[in-house]
């Protein structure tokens, strides 16, 4: 295990397990991070309710009367063993269309001024990368992807909007992102998809998961009538 591990109690029913110090988003540790999460629940330890991967933590939830921090503690350490990095296995490539710019991209114009590139620089840049689902949160089925072209890579808006339209695809900082359903938020809106990263009533309801990759591509405005 390495030296950087640490694992701490956050009040009497969770532990975090921090996998390394530094604080940019690194592939590698999120793929260890991820990796970990998936080992705890194969596990199987008693008393563990939740397992919750981040950018380089994982929190480990549990029942306080089945279990107590030093024991789980000591299971985790048992868990975790030393394995090399795997931050290029991805377990699904999602692509996903995007109608950019316009009404529903109404931040393209300011990112493309910022970067001082064209608008269509600015989508071809959104578009190149492979993203990885560093994690999720903020709102059901939200994931964190990285990592954007530093040239296209803007901090959070000024002022946040009070509603960003289901749908939309923001950037903030080297993330970017698919906001799952109409919310405030803070983030440059550069377009929108027809995609659904979280439906409760699919069988699934979550359509990323931790270590997923996301592949964006343009369409036409139109094509945003089909919604899956």
């Amino acid at each position: 295990m390495s030296d950087e591990v640490r694992i701490s109690a956050v009040g009497d029913s969770a532990l975090i397990v921090e996998l390394s110090t530094r604080h940019e988003a690194d592939a590698d540790v999120n793929a260890r991070a991820v990796e970990l999460a998936a080992a705890v629940q194969l596990a199987a330890i008693a008393g563990v309710l939740d397992v919750v991967p981040t950018f380089q933590t994982v929190g480990v939830h549990f029942d306080p009367l089945i279990t107590d921090a030093d024991l789980l503690s000591e299971c985790l350490r048992r868990v975790m063993a030393p394995q090399a990095p795997t931050s290029t296995a991805a377990r699904v490539v999602h692509r996903i269309p995007v109608s950019y710019g316009g009404t529903l991209g109404p931040d393209l114009a300011e990112v493309a001024k910022a970067a001082k590139l064209s608008e269509q620089a600015v989508v071809s840049l959104h578009a190149a990368p492979l993203y990885r689902v560093f994690m999720l949160g903020f709102t059901p089925g939200f994931a964190y992807l990285g990592s954007v072209e530093p040239a296209i890579a803007l901090p959070r808006r000024a002022t946040p909007r009070a509603t960003v339209p289901a749908g939309s695809v923001g950037i903030a900082g080297r993330q970017t992102g698919i906001y799952p359903s109409a919310s405030p938020g803070g983030w440059h809106i550069i377009g929108r998809t027809p995609i659904r990263p979280f439906d409760p009533e699919r069988a699934e309801p979550f359509l990323f998961n931790p270590g997923d990759c996301v592949q964006f591509y343009a369409i036409e405005p139109a094509a945003l009538g089909r919604r899956t």
